[in-house]
């Protein structure tokens, strides 16, 4: 995050503390208005050059097409993780009409072949390998570590793009389960169907996003407008 908004104390947080708010949440503006110095970074994550190279190809792929695929809402039976839950109501009346939307009780989805969504809160999800994922689609899980990319002691957030995912989010360090360190499916999904680029609507769908990191294919643009 020092790269998107410079060393500032204030995104950072020992214990469960909020930290301060990004200025781009759910904004309508390509940048911050009064924050002109902030530059979203995004990883090109991957352990292996050709991953690298077929999430490269994903969010090529992706670009314009105007991909038809469903969002699915996971609520799970892990309480301290399923609180993006209460959100799922609303995001369903809001965007039902633009996307597929399911709200899915359980705490697997498998053999899916239209994934363009997946959220979920698990320390470790599984089967995620049995779905197929729609060229820019975005993964995440809301657990403590998935952004410890390589020596998480929980699912780590590069689990997504290897299954598929163009995207996906997680947290460094113990952020305690505020719902506002992590996307908000709701606020994600409309600014990426309205044209934004991946890196564009995923910050703008965490308002504290001074603990987390984002990987995935920054330019990925599947919802592009024709012009």
């Amino acid at each position: 995050m020092a790269f998107a908004f410079g060393f500032d104390e204030a995104f950072c947080a020992q214990g469960c503390k909020a930290t301060a708010v990004s200025p781009y949440f759910n904004s309508d503006r390509p940048d911050p208005a009064d924050r002109p110095e902030f530059y979203p970074t995004m990883a090109l994550a991957a352990t292996r050059l050709e991953d690298a190279r077929a999430l490269i190809d994903r969010g090529i792929a992706a670009d314009g097409t105007r991909p038809a695929g469903t969002a699915y809402l996971m609520s799970t039976s892990d309480p301290a993780r399923n609180v993006r839950s209460p959100f799922y109501p609303a995001i369903q009346a809001q965007l039902g009409p633009r996307f597929e939307i399911q709200v899915v009780n359980d705490d697997q989805l498998t053999d899916r072949s239209d994934l363009m969504f997946y959220f979920t809160g698990l320390a470790h999800v599984p089967a995620i390998d049995t779905n197929r994922y729609r060229p820019g689609a975005v993964a995440d899980h809301l657990t403590s570590l998935g952004g410890q990319l390589t020596d998480s002691p929980q699912m780590s957030s590069l689990r997504w793009l290897e299954a598929g995912a163009t995207g996906s989010y997680g947290t460094v360090v113990e952020p305690c389960n505020f719902p506002q360190k992590f996307p908000h499916p709701g606020v994600l999904m409309a600014h990426y169907q309205s044209g934004d680029t991946l890196i564009e609507a995923y910050w703008k769908s965490v308002l504290m996003p001074g603990q987390g990191i984002f990987v995935g294919e920054p330019l990925a643009r599947p919802f592009a407008p024709r012009y």
